[in-house]
């Protein structure tokens, strides 16, 4: 991949092999800025787990103190709820019909979709489409639930859903390059917490073998553990 002099320039301030504390990493993340637009402080967090086995997938959900710098755009799938998800503040709410747009590729981008349980069995006739995106609601991450209200609402206030990928390692956005350091720090140990409080049962010995933080365009920073 070729990379342009900005970003090498940056590059080269980060040394290859070396841990820095989160304040080092976010001081050299924060001046790692390359793009005109607010870019994303995103974290990724290698596993020692096997995302081959059933019993050692990481799933979650976390609520960030300061958000991620954007509200999330919430579809709601459900026959039953639909004026609470309205109330709510859901951006897209429907039953079948939603399904339907899901089938034939216009449903409109949304980050995370919640669904009421009646609705899961006609659900799974789109979930080849709607897993491979991270989007097919689940009762581990809270998006298949009763409480349509209290779901849309947590989610509007910064609520995100986490699971690992098939490497064993889980990515996520924590904030923007322009949030000050605290409130970034204060994001990465709301997540690092959630990301230990999902700790399969069926992982021994060491859980979290690395973490690196990076901007949307910048390099990777490997953080101490």
């Amino acid at each position: 991949m070729q990379r342009g002099k900005k970003y090498k320039a940056i590059a080269e301030k980060v040394e290859k092999n070396k841990l820095y504390s989160l304040e080092e990493a976010l001081v050299l993340v924060k001046a790692s800025k390359i793009a005109k637009f607010d870019e994303s402080v995103e974290v990724h967090v290698k596993l020692a787990v096997d995302p081959k086995k059933g019993d050692q997938q990481v799933r979650g959900a976390v609520v960030l103190p300061h958000g991620i710098g954007k509200m999330a755009k919430v579809a709601v799938i459900t026959s039953t709820k639909a004026t609470e998800a309205k109330e709510a503040g859901a951006d897209f709410v429907g039953a079948e019909d939603l399904i339907e747009k899901i089938k034939l590729g216009k449903m409109e981008e949304v980050d995370v979709i919640v669904a009421s349980p009646e609705m899961m069995p006609k659900l799974a006739t789109v979930a080849k489409i709607l897993g491979p995106r991270g989007l097919m609601p689940s009762p581990k991450t809270e998006t298949v639930t009763d409480k349509i209200k209290e779901a849309v609402e947590m989610l509007k206030k910064g609520k995100l859903s986490f699971k690992n990928d098939n490497t064993g390692n889980v990515h996520q956005v924590v904030g923007k390059i322009s949030f000050d350091a605290k409130k970034l720090e204060e994001n990465y140990a709301s997540f690092l917490d959630a990301i230990q409080k999902a700790r399969p049962a069926g992982v021994k010995g060491k859980y979290v073998t690395a973490i690196s933080i990076c901007s949307t365009m910048g390099p990777g920073v490997k953080v101490v553990l």
